[in-house]
């Protein structure tokens, strides 16, 4: 039995289908009870707990092979990411009491960035819990291809807005199917102590080749549009976000190069899927135009989408 947190959002879903593949059980561990019902309809058993909850995770861990943990996304921390620390202490006192007999934690690229940024919180929880006395794997994923729905709207327009720079600058990303699947694997292996995994696909993707992969699929053309810098701060402002500079900081780590893989990826673990699949993927299920030509609202990214993430 392997416990999986985050099954209601695209990579917590992603783990459970290909574990479910194996002709593994899962326990579904969600916040709402009547959002697992669609779980208890493939036969896995159901868990509700809140990640603050200790005593509830503890309940939904204890008896399991293993566990695939993540933390909640929090894109405008306080200072000092008092959320995320939270969350890191009731996840490490769950795992030390139910004593599952391994753990694959979804990290990120850039977790072991020493500069401030907002990836410093997937740091914190690597450093809590590789005290753990079972095996434990961080998976370090790279940006999300699935983030690009944040551009679906403006893309139909034409354009799409990148803080990535330079705009033929590639950098690492990765489909949360493929996340999914990799840390379904790895729950599956045997290993001792911590340990780290990079996660990329094969071909690193700048703005423009996101731009390109949205005129192919809409079959019109599309280009990339780098935000100026010193519109950065009002932008997010403007957006609701109270304290944006980790956020920031971070996209100022990709463009800069200091957030990357060790050697570029070379050891990195990679996934099948590239951009135009993603994005032909992302089109297909998003609302689309009207038969009335009249452009219908696409919704936010996946609340369990992670960092890094495109604004």
């Amino acid at each position: 039995m392997y416990a999986v947190t985050g099954i209601t959002g695209k990579v917590g879903a992603a783990v459970a289908r290909n574990l479910i593949a194996a002709d593994q059980r899962v326990r579904a561990v969600v916040r709402d009870r009547a959002k697992g019902a669609a779980w208890t309809n493939l036969g896995c058993d159901l868990a509700t707990a809140d990640l603050k909850d200790s005593l509830a995770l503890t309940a939904a861990f204890e008896g399991t092979e293993g566990v695939f943990a993540l933390l909640p996304p929090v894109f405008d921390p306080a200072p000092g990411f008092p959320e995320a620390r939270r969350c890191i202490e009731s996840l490490h006192t769950a795992l030390a009491d139910a004593k599952p007999h391994k753990v694959v934690a979804l990290s990120s690229i850039g977790a072991d960035a020493r500069q401030p940024n907002l990836l410093n919180v997937l740091g914190l929880m690597e450093d809590a819990l590789k005290s753990l006395p079972m095996p434990v794997v961080f998976l370090r994923a790279a940006w999300f291809m699935e983030n690009a729905a944040w551009d679906i709207a403006s893309a139909r327009d034409g354009s799409i807005q990148s803080y990535l720079q330079p705009l033929d600058r590639p950098v690492p990303m990765i489909a949360t199917e493929d996340v999914g699947r990799a840390a379904a694997a790895l729950l599956q292996e045997q290993w001792d102590g911590p340990r780290v995994v990079e996660l990329e696909a094969e071909q690193r993707v700048s703005p423009n080749a996101l731009a390109d992969a949205f005129a192919k699929a809409l079959a019109q053309p599309v280009r990339a549009q780098a935000v100026p810098r010193d519109q950065w701060e009002s932008l997010f402002r403007a957006q609701g976000m109270n304290n944006p500079r980790p956020r920031m900081q971070m996209i100022d780590g990709f463009n800069s190069g200091w957030i990357d893989f060790e050697n570029r990826g070379a050891s990195a673990r990679k996934g099948r899927i590239g951009i135009d699949q993603a994005i032909a993927t992302l089109l297909s299920a998003s609302p689309g135009v009207g038969q009335d030509g009249e452009k219908r609202r696409v919704g936010a990214a996946d609340d369990r989408i992670l960092i890094p993430e495109v604004p």
